[in-house]
């Protein structure tokens, strides 16, 4: 008598999505009325002299050029994995393709947000979309991609996307805009970043749809028009500011206000412990989910763990006009990631409540994104901004470099310790973040000029 074994398929339930939903909607709508009873009179603008006529209007424009350049990201990250094993790639080769790919955002990326500071912010924007634009024609023309050069390329491309929008838009809210509207500048990019990369898996999954053979290269060819939408947005958008930096200035400047200056040292320290985290999750969630042999499809828990980050950036007005500060709220957030993920490394969960954890962990990236961002406006000087941010991610690669040689290929390291790592590093972001706090005894400083 034959024995049949039903295999166990977990999903989540469409309330799950209703509760994202609807937990955003009221985040959203009741903010106003809370905002109207406690919170404190507006910001001061940056000057006296305002320069642009309606700052919204930019505030738009940059966010629709963020949707963008979020839109490929997600492209790529949703869609590269599985084109890696159409084309019939290895393990082995895909650990050395991630190998390649994190050498070049540490040995080439770390300096782009130096340069970035030297010839515009705009241009380096500018430079993202033809990053993506070069490798999604490489990818079309081509029946059998190298891959290692399209690594190399995006790569670089995530490290410009990881500093040049946000200082961008940091700059020029500086020329005259409310302290207000640049706070929520920062909550709305990682909403719209988060929207944006689950728009990326519906256009991936509808372009390639079941016909894997013709549809294969769809998505190089939507990743070529949204960049070519980008290039021709950003081409028409404001000019960029004329820079009178010299290299040796910019130099002397760099010592003096960002290597000189342990409050940036500390908030460096939290965001690469954060960038390395981060990784870390969208590297090893599939293998922890998978562990005990159930089939999980993650097509569906992906747009959960982003609508989580979505809800995430939502509570950050709240706690900007609470009476907790800023590294308060960021110690408390790191504390409960380093918690989750403590969990997730030494003690075994149901499918159910790893998602519930990962759940948790991305809302709390949601507050710490845009927070981060908000110290980096009181403690690094716009003109420094981009190679502080760059620079700072540095360590993180190195992290991954050493991580990604010692599991995938010497096997002397186990996915639970990798987890275990991360959640060391959260703790460390904390005890920057309090050490922050008491570091900070005069008043905080908004940089403009050198």
């Amino acid at each position: 008598m034959g024995v049949v074994i039903e295999s166990s398929v977990w999903v989540p339930t469409s309330s799950v999505y209703i509760f994202i939903f609807l937990s955003c909607f009221f985040s959203l709508s009741l903010f106003p009325f809370y905002l109207s009873k406690h919170a404190p009179t507006k910001s001061p603008p940056f000057s006296d002299h305002p320069t642009f006529a309606s700052p919204l209007r930019f505030q738009r424009y940059f966010l629709l050029l963020y949707s963008l350049a979020s839109v490929l990201e997600g492209l790529w990250s949703v869609y590269g994995e599985f084109e890696l094993v159409y084309y019939g790639i290895t393990k082995e080769d895909t650990v050395t393709f991630m190998l390649i790919g994190f050498g070049a955002a540490l040995f080439v990326g770390s300096f782009l947000g130096l340069l970035s500071d030297l010839i515009g912010r705009k241009k380096s924007c500018l430079v993202f979309y033809i990053f993506h634009l070069v490798v999604g024609i490489w990818k079309r023309i081509t029946s059998s991609p190298s891959f290692w050069v399209a690594n190399v390329c995006l790569s670089l491309a995530t490290s410009i996307f990881s500093f040049s929008f946000e200082t961008w838009a940091v700059v020029e809210h500086d020329k005259g805009h409310r302290q207000d509207l640049l706070n929520e500048t920062f909550w709305l990019m990682t909403f719209f970043e988060s929207a944006a990369l689950i728009g990326s898996q519906v256009i991936s999954n509808w372009m390639v749809g079941g016909n894997l053979e013709k549809e294969i290269a769809c998505p190089s060819t939507a990743a070529i028009f949204t960049a070519i939408v980008g290039i021709s947005c950003i081409s028409r958008v404001y000019g960029a500011s004329p820079q009178s930096v010299t290299f040796k200035e910019y130099k002397v400047s760099f010592y003096s206000y960002i290597l000189c200056d342990r409050r940036i040292w500390l908030l460096a320290c939290a965001q690469a412990c954060l960038h390395f985290s981060i990784v870390v999750f969208w590297i090893l969630w599939a293998p922890t989910l998978v562990a005990d042999g159930r089939e999980v499809y993650l097509g569906f828990m992906y747009p959960c763990v982003l609508g989580a980050r979505m809800l995430g950036s939502t509570l950050f007005p709240w706690f900007i006009n609470a009476p907790l500060q800023t590294e308060d709220c960021l110690v408390y957030a790191f504390i409960i990631q380093g918690l989750l993920l403590s969990i997730i490394a030494f003690d075994y969960q149901e499918i159910g409540a790893l998602v519930t954890q990962y759940f948790l962990f991305h809302a709390c990236i949601g507050l710490i994104l845009p927070s981060l961002a908000r110290l980096r406006t009181m403690y690094v000087p716009n003109e420094l901004r981009g190679g502080m941010i760059s620079l700072s991610l540095a360590p993180a690669n190195a992290a991954i470099l050493f991580i990604l040689m010692q599991r995938g290929y010497y096997r002397t390291v186990e996915n639970s310790e990798v987890i275990a790592f991360a959640a060391v590093g959260l703790f460390v972001a904390a005890g920057c973040m309090y050490v922050l706090k008491r570091l900070g005894k005069q008043p905080y400083q908004n940089w403009h000029k050198l």
